[in-house]
């Protein structure tokens, strides 16, 4: 649970010091989540700057950072609940990447 606590920042402390395997899903599991979802916030800023400066999209911008974060929020409290009941819940597309990050390091 404690991998999800920090988004991404606690799946690479957890990553690098715990050899469990089950922990190691996890943190890997919480770098790949969060991490694109941090990565679409910030692209998305951008993305916002740049149409800001041409007249608009302030309505567009606000859903879809709003949907992100909504995701977000919601993910991290689910991944967590999840975790901490011993479950091994696999995100769709993170899952994958995660298990592959898990047996690397």
């Amino acid at each position: 649970m404690l991998a999800y606590s920090l988004g991404w920042l606690t799946g690479i402390v957890f990553l690098l010091i715990d050899k469990r395997p089950f922990v190691r899903f996890h943190a890997a599991q919480s770098i790949v989540t969060f991490g694109i979802l941090h990565v679409l916030q910030i692209v998305l800023a951008f993305v916002w700057v740049g149409t800001s400066y041409y007249g608009g999209g302030w309505g567009i911008h606000w859903m879809v950072s709003s949907l992100i974060s909504l995701v977000t929020f919601v993910a991290w409290i689910f991944l967590m609940v999840m975790a901490y009941q011993g479950k091994r819940f696999a995100v769709p597309v993170a899952s994958s990447i995660a298990e592959s990050l898990a047996g690397k390091v």
